[in-house]
């Protein structure tokens, strides 16, 4: 598929190959450096080297080809299932696996481990996602662990798709974030969409924004240091609970991408990933009518993050001669 842009004119000079890994999310750096040696990515019209210093006002051609995989197949991976029956399985993910394949991740996937369960238990899996995506109307970040739901049938997945897109779908995330909302509750209504300068990150800085709507509740403060929060999102846009939670000034511990390195480690605390949890899972079961609602408890690493954070402040209640303000974290974490 052949793609052209003119950089902007606010875009700072830099290597070619750097500045289409922030654009390209979807293709790694190794791979952006290989079309260019072989001149599917050109500049003006002319082939250049991956350090060639891009500035305002040229114009990017791309000739990618899609990748396609030679057919996905299914694998062995262990799954957590809470229901299953001839319309939809619902199922706990854990963290760390990624949901669907895709470049750099064509095997290992949440679909891999269903396209394995069915083939073994001689089930149906929905078609409408395409061989990529069968079964799936929504999804989890790769470090999101929580409450999903697979369709079986084309006419569950129509069913639950309508419900996801009119939001009567009830969501419930537990999160761990960096520092304490100043508010007990809040609404944070922010329009996201891609970021017009990193293409790997979602924010209000974009060119195409999409009305993102989150409500939150602090459930448990830990000190000044940390909180645990409940979050109920009334949209369901890419990252938006990331998002939204850094735009407050609290990202989720662990968070990287929005927080940087300092909400990788509180004290001797260590954020293993990022701390977010799909806790609960509610819809109208497309073949009986009858509600439904699936809720579990966060995984042991959250569990003992959030024991490691009680202790912390237990001990600094103990002595309190060392504000809670002035606990050190540890920059070069992640």
């Amino acid at each position: 598929m052949i793609t052209e842009f003119v950089v902007t004119s606010g875009e700072q000079p830099k290597r070619l190959d750097l500045f289409l890994v922030n654009r390209e999310r979807d293709i790694s750096r190794s791979a952006l450096q290989r079309l260019i040696e072989l001149g599917r990515i050109r500049i003006n019209d002319q082939v250049v080297k991956a350090s060639h210093k891009i500035k305002p006002g040229d114009r990017i051609t791309m000739d990618v080809p899609k990748p396609e995989p030679l057919s996905i197949k299914g694998e062995a991976i262990s799954l957590d299932i809470l229901v299953e029956d001839h319309a939809l399985l619902v199922l706990n993910k854990p963290s760390g696996i990624v949901v669907h394949p895709a470049p750099g991740n064509w095997t290992g996937t949440l679909v891999n481990a269903l396209l394995h369960h069915f083939q073994t238990s001689g089930g149906t899996i929905s078609t409408i996602g395409g061989k990529e995506r069968p079964g799936l109307v929504h999804r989890l970040d790769k470090e999101t662990s929580g409450v999903m739901v697979i369709t079986k049938t084309d006419a569950a997945h129509r069913a639950l798709a309508a419900q996801f897109k009119l939001h009567t779908i009830t969501r419930v995330y537990e999160a761990l974030v960096w520092g304490v909302p100043k508010k007990g509750r809040g609404l944070i209504d922010l329009a996201i969409g891609r970021d017009s300068k990193d293409r790997k990150k979602f924010s209000s800085r974009t060119t195409s924004p999409k009305e993102s709507v989150t409500e939150y509740v602090v459930s448990r403060r830990y000190g000044k240091a940390a909180a645990h929060v409940l979050l109920y999102p009334r949209t369901g846009r890419t990252h938006q609970l990331r998002v939204h939670l850094a735009s407050l000034g609290h990202p989720i511990l662990g968070d990287h991408t929005y927080g940087g390195r300092k909400v990788c480690m509180i004290e001797q605390v260590e954020i293993p990933r990022v701390m977010l949890h799909a806790r609960t899972l509610g819809f109208t079961h497309p073949a009986t009518g009858h509600v439904e609602d699936f809720t579990r408890s966060a995984p042991g690493d959250m569990e003992q993050v959030m024991h490691a954070l009680e202790q912390l402040l237990i001990h600094r209640e103990r002595k309190p001669s060392v504000p809670i303000a002035d606990m050190h974290v540890a920059e070069d974490a992640c």
